[in-house]
């Protein structure tokens, strides 16, 4: 009876020490995702994309209509040249004066020649000289109004061709090009529907390089650092497992409570720290898919 006793508790020794994880932590394989969305309004000409499809970098993804903003660019090229058309010409509406003022320098040099003569008056001089003054007064009044008026006209143009440029810059907002390259994960508009900035078109994520979102306890924190190196198994059902060398290139700076979804290697841990191990996807990982780490 002591034998049979003695025998099965080895077994559960045994049994307890084989259930034992053979791995540090598990997770999740994520990926970091964009969601690329409209930045004007109008109706969706064409979406150039389906979910699963690979885009590259700069590839046309959707058009906005842009009659719109094309009307409102001609409209205001023509008043900008309607602005500019009422700018003065300085030169011809002061040349009278100009003319004018060269006629009466030369009497009052006439003027001065009799006065030397003694052939005129004093009083004859004096009213020339003070003409000539009048003159040049009214020319620099004239040239200080037809600058301001240029100045404000020209300003009204700049101002003009602002509003241009931020039309133009809609108009080429208009073609929505993917930023990176990646694999369509979810579209969410269709040609013929209504865009406004900020809807959503579609989410890219670049699937080639992926992570995995593990979970280690407080006890494991000493054993693992930025850069350092792990093996990360993919689990693919049943026995069928792979395994691809990671990376850790995140540490949470607070823990949290274990999801559900996470097993750790203490069951009775309730404060674990995420990570985020990346690794290069030879094309069999896929997003949500379960990972484990072993370091």
């Amino acid at each position: 009876m002591k034998n049979i006793l003695y025998t099965a508790a080895v077994s559960l020794f045994i049994t307890g020490c084989n259930s034992a994880p053979d791995f540090d932590a598990t997770g999740i394989f994520e990926a970091t995702t964009v969601t690329i969305s409209a930045e004007t309004s109008g109706k969706l000409l064409s979406v150039n994309i389906n979910e699963g499809d690979t885009v590259m970098n700069g590839a046309n993804i959707a058009v906005v209509d842009t009659s719109i903003l094309v009307l409102q660019q001609k409209q205001l090229a023509t008043q900008r040249l309607a602005t500019e058309s009422t700018s003065p010409d300085v030169a011809a509406q002061a040349a009278a004066l100009r003319a004018r003022i060269a006629n009466q320098q030369r009497e009052c040099d006439r003027y001065s020649r009799l006065l030397a003569d003694g052939a005129t008056t004093q009083k004859i001089y004096d009213d020339a000289v003070s003409q000539l003054t009048v003159l040049k007064s009214e020319l620099t009044a004239l040239l200080s109004t037809l600058g301001k008026n240029r100045s404000s006209i020209s300003d009204n143009a700049v101002a003009i061709q602002y509003q241009t440029d931020q039309i133009e810059d809609q108009i080429n907002k208009s073609i929505i090009n993917s930023p990176l390259t990646g694999t369509v994960l979810e579209k969410y508009a269709e040609p013929g529907e209504f865009a406004t900035p900020g809807r959503s078109i579609c989410k890219i994520a670049d699937l080639n390089k992926i992570y995995l979102r593990a979970y280690f306890t407080v006890g494991q924190l000493a054993n693992i650092k930025l850069g350092q190196k792990v093996t990360v198994i993919a689990d693919f059902g049943g026995d069928e497992q792979f395994e691809y060398p990671g990376t850790i290139t995140w540490i949470a700076q607070e823990s949290e409570f274990t999801p559900k979804s996470i097993q750790t290697r203490d069951s009775r841990s309730n404060l674990v720290y995420a990570t985020k191990i990346a690794v290069n996807n030879d094309g069999r990982l896929k997003l949500g898919q379960y990972g484990e780490v072993r370091l």
